[in-house]
């Protein structure tokens, strides 16, 4: 497939980005078997070892959800909402497959729901457990060999081992020139917009793994030597949460003069900032890196040895070291947290976000959305008296 020839990297992941059911469709017309999963705890590597496609489900912040009226509440999460509703509109129907994974409540209702409706030729639905220690793992582990042998039957040929290590490097490739990308905004002026880095990762998540690893390289390329980036904002900003498919909040932040220079969402750095151990057992190495190495509010962790009172620090610690790390590597002076509405996950574990921030003595600004590109827009002006307080 052909769809990285005849324009720059930046352009191009543009291009992809705003169409990528277009995409979807060249690749089904090319013969391609195209498995479509929502979140990224369905293990993708298993898919690109049976070569077939791993194709990102995404909603729209642009279209009523009303299609999910019929089987989801009002007071259902936004974003769950809108992915059912576009399956059921047909916007989906190049998929011949989906794999669902048990990440909150709300998507394993929806799981079900989709199973009974969607006509998809495979179906597959996989519980992950919510803590991360060795007998969860052992859990995962299961829940995977599982789904890879349901995957072998529907592909009609055995998944062999090195076949699967392969994949699973070509995958820590793109995961590693996604931490290059972020890592060109570490700069003063950072070297990328934020809202490019969305439209870039929104686009390789469309795109069969090696043909996305190829336009990561040509946009880093194309970014080292441009003469166009963004100027030096007044503040560095950090931006965590639920998932964004939508660059009007960074766009929002952007043209108030900050720089979004490192964010903590589904869409984001989450599935990227940790590789998969070649050295183990791919199957134990997949469980591992699902409930360990991402770094998801799903799952539960707390500080090793906490027995009896709970030492609160020591646990904030344990659940969000790794944002310091962000803090300090990119230079971080405010954190914008954002949460779709009715999402748990997220909704539940921001008091402690925002305590863990104010550890670090960084300010941040919690909104919540109701999915919608118009939502986003009505936050601006909180979003603009947050970065006031940073001066010009």
């Amino acid at each position: 497939m052909a769809v990285l020839k005849g324009n720059k990297g930046i352009r191009r992941a543009r291009e992809i980005y705003q169409d990528r059911c277009r995409i979807g469709k060249e690749l089904k017309t090319d013969g391609k078997t195209i498995v479509g999963y929502v979140c990224f705890y369905a293990p993708v590597e298993v898919m690109s070892a049976l070569d077939m496609i791993p194709f990102k489900i995404s909603g729209s912040m642009k279209e009523r959800a009303a299609e999910a009226d019929r089987f989801l509440p009002r007071t259902f999460c936004p974003f769950i909402r809108s992915v059912l509703a576009l399956s059921l509109s047909g916007k989906y129907d190049f998929l011949d497959g989906v794999v669902m994974v048990h990440t909150c409540d709300a998507m394993e209702r929806t799981s079900r729901v989709w199973e009974s409706v969607a006509d998809f030729p495979y179906v597959h639905y996989m519980d992950v457990p919510t803590k991360p220690d060795k007998t969860h793992q052992e859990a995962l582990r299961e829940e995977i060999n599982d789904f890879r042998k349901t995957l072998e039957s529907f592909a009609g040929k055995d998944l062999q081992p090195q076949k699967l290590r392969k994949a699973i490097g070509r995958h820590n490739q793109q995961r590693n020139l996604v931490r290059k990308l972020y890592g060109l905004t570490r700069s003063a002026p950072p070297l990328i917009y934020g809202k490019e880095i969305m439209e870039v990762i929104g686009a390789v998540s469309s795109l069969p793994v090696k043909e996305g690893n190829e336009l990561l390289r040509q946009v880093i390329a194309e970014v080292q030597e441009r003469k166009d980036g963004p100027e030096k904002g007044f503040a560095r900003v950090l931006v965590w949460g639920s998932v964004l498919e939508d660059p009007v909040l960074i766009e929002i932040i952007e043209n108030a003069g900050a720089n979004v220079v490192i964010d903590d969402t589904c869409t984001g750095t989450r599935g990227y900032f940790a590789d998969i151990n070649l050295d183990k057992d791919p199957l134990d190495a997949l469980a591992y890196h699902c409930l360990v190495d991402l770094k998801c509010p799903r799952t539960f962790r707390e500080a090793h040895g906490s027995t009896g009172r709970k030492h609160y620090l020591a646990d904030l610690e344990a659940r969000f070291g790794y944002l310091k790390e962000f803090a300090q590597m990119w230079k971080v002076d405010g954190a914008i947290l954002q949460s779709v509405k009715y999402c748990d996950c997220h909704g539940f574990e921001v008091p402690q976000v925002k305590d863990y921030f104010n550890t670090l003595e960084i300010p941040s600004l919690y909104l919540e959305h109701d999915y919608t590109e118009q939502g986003l827009k009505a936050l601006k002006t909180r979003v603009e008296a947050f970065l006031e307080m940073f001066g010009r």
